[in-house]
């Protein structure tokens, strides 16, 4: 009696199957950088709007937190820092999980950045 092992998939399909995944994942890519983000800081106190490039577009500072900055520098320093990192990190985490999507399905072995 013959068995019959099914084929695994053939170079050409894998070919096939890594170009759409090239192109999958350039046109995520472009989407996720198009993103804008707007994170507040401070209850609102601050606020951040970033590109899904990590490109700080605008900053926008609340007036009465101005006008006590001048009796606390301190203050608005670190309401800019919590609202850069909030900002950098929603961007890496959303992108993260975004390209995630796509490699899910691919079993990729040990290859660093999947």
């Amino acid at each position: 009696m013959k068995v019959r092992i099914p084929q695994q998939n053939t170079q050409q399909e894998l070919m096939k199957k890594v170009q759409q995944f090239q192109q999958d994942s350039a046109a995520k890519e472009e989407e996720l950088n198009s993103r804008e983000y707007n994170i507040a800081a401070g209850g609102g106190a601050v606020t951040v709007k970033i590109m899904g490039t990590k490109e700080i577009k605008a900053i926008h500072i609340d007036p009465e937190v101005l006008a006590d900055a001048k009796d606390e520098p301190e203050m608005l320093e670190d309401l800019l820092i919590a609202a850069f990192n909030q900002a950098v990190e929603t961007v890496e985490k959303t992108n993260a999980e975004e390209m995630g999507k796509l490699t899910a399905g691919l079993n990729l072995p040990n290859i660093p950045g999947f």
